[in-house]
Parts: structure tokens; C-alpha cells; sequence
């Protein structure tokens, strides 16, 4: 392991990068975590892509959740600042000597993230991995009702109680007349989508409408999974996860 640093609009954005970096060029995974969490979240799908030879990127967004290691309030994060936060992390791996190729792997609200990257830069991403991705952010906007917040759409708030967090009217704003569907459209590349059909906080109708979006997806759904994976779906998705990867990087050879 080896840390690693980049900037957003002045913010520092810390990060870990798993797997050995050689002479020889090799494919590049960046992995981004969910709503209120950090790095950590994404490390065991680092570890294994690291197993299997290739570079694996796991970084905090700004502000994105509790206990993360770069910088910015929780106050100024959105989805849309995380987008550019893993543009940001994007520009810094694909200058790397050491790159290949650029693949995203986003959990929950980093898997919206990531599928809204990967519409926007095209081409530039190899592939993409989405781990029951939080499809539902902007309709849970527009009801008032944000995983721990309650409030009045018509009149957005400028700070909302979400729990241990605290997010600013921008979250909400930034969302709230969005269609991610016509969103992540664009992007054409392969693209593995992973769902538990038991998940409370995103439901999977959600992913089955995101898996129809796109033009070259494989969907996969984990019987009797939740939001975040545990146990027996965890390995279930790591071995989906490792087929996944092996046969994107075999194809581009």
C-alpha cells in the first residue's frame, strides 16, 4: 500500500493506492465509497483486484463522509462535487506512468458517482463497476426524505440533520430535477451492476432500470443481499467482481 494525494478546487483529496507499481504499465481501478462512509469501505474490493495484479485507487471524498482523510465540510458535498472529486482522482492515476487503463468501481452514492464519471468522460473509462449504486438519491430528494433527513422540497433548508451528518441545501439542490437514467446513458462500455434484493436504502427496482439503460450491462442480482454487502453476498460479489475484471483486462489484450 502506498498513499496518494490530489487536488479538487484547493482541496486535498488522500487516497491509498493497493498493488504493486512495476515499469511495466497496468490497468488502474479507482473505488469510491458510499454516503457517510470512507475508504475503508471499498478496501476488500481493492485487495482483490491488487491479488489479481493490477492497481487499485480507494480515496475519501471531500466532505463525503465520517472519518475521511482528505479535506472539505459536509456541508459543501453533493453528488455533483463528488463527480468532479473523482475527475479529480481520474486526471491524477491516468498521468501516472504506471496506467494503463481506467476502470471505476462506486458503492451505493459512489456507484451513482461513478456511473455520472464514466457518462461524462466516455471513452476515457475502460470499465465499470457499480455495487448497489444509489440510483434513488434524486427521487429521495424530491420526497423530502434523504436516508436520515426530513424536510420540505418546495423549501430546501440551507442545513439538514442527517444524523452524525450535517449536509447543505447544495445536496439536495444539485439532485432534485435530476433523471440519472438519461444521465448514465451516454456511457456505452462494459459495465457490471450488482444488487441485493433485499436492500432497504436502495431499492432494486432502481438497478434493474439502470441495467435497461445501458447499452452493454451485466446485471447480477445477490438473493436475499442488502445494502452493503456481508457474509456469503460479499464473496458472492467478489467472485462476480474477479470474473468481471478478468475478462475486461483478457478482451483489451
Amino acid at each position: 500500500m502506498k498513499r496518494f494525494e490530489t487536488k479538487r478546487d484547493g482541496l486535498a483529496i488522500r487516497g491509498t493506492v493497493y498493488g504493486t507499481i512495476t515499469d511495466q504499465p497496468k490497468p488502474a481501478f479507482i473505488l469510491s465509497h458510499g454516503f457517510m462512509a470512507n475508504a475503508s469501505m471499498c478496501r476488500a474490493y481493492a485487495k482483490l483486484i491488487a491479488e489479481k495484479g493490477y492497481l487499485a485507487y480507494t480515496y475519501d471524498f471531500c466532505g463525503g463522509g465520517l472519518l475521511g482523510r482528505s479535506e472539505g465540510r459536509t456541508e459543501d458535498m453533493s453528488v455533483l462535487t463528488e463527480k468532479e472529486d473523482l475527475k479529480a482522482v481520474i486526471r491524477y492515476v491516468s498521468d501516472l506512468p504506471s496506467t494503463a487503463s481506467i476502470h471505476l468501481l462506486g458503492c451505493s452514492q459512489g456507484g451513482f458517482v461513478s456511473a455520472l464519471a464514466a457518462a461524462e468522460l466516455k471513452e476515457s473509462i475502460s470499465s465499470l463497476i457499480l455495487l448497489y449504486p444509489a440510483f434513488c438519491i434524486p427521487d429521495d430528494a424530491r420526497k423530502g426524505q434523504m436516508m436520515f433527513a426530513s424536510f420540505d422540497p418546495k423549501q430546501i433548508p440551507d442545513k439538514i440533520d442527517c444524523g452524525p451528518m450535517k449536509l447543505g441545501a447544495v445536496y439536495v439542490k444539485d439532485v432534485i430535477e435530476m433523471d440519472p437514467y438519461e444521465e448514465i446513458r451516454p456511457y456505452s462500455g462494459p459495465v457490471l451492476l450488482l444488487h441485493g434484493t433485499k436492500d432497504t436504502i436502495v431499492d432494486v427496482r432502481y438497478a434493474r432500470r439502470a441495467a435497461e439503460t445501458y447499452r452493454n450491462c451485466q446485471y447480477i442480482e445477490i438473493a436475499g443481499g442488502t445494502h452493503m454487502f456481508r457474509g456469503v453476498h460479499e464473496k458472492m460479489a467478489q467472485d462476480c467482481i474477479r470474473t468481471f475484471v478478468m475478462k475486461q483486462i483478457q478482451e483489451r489484450k
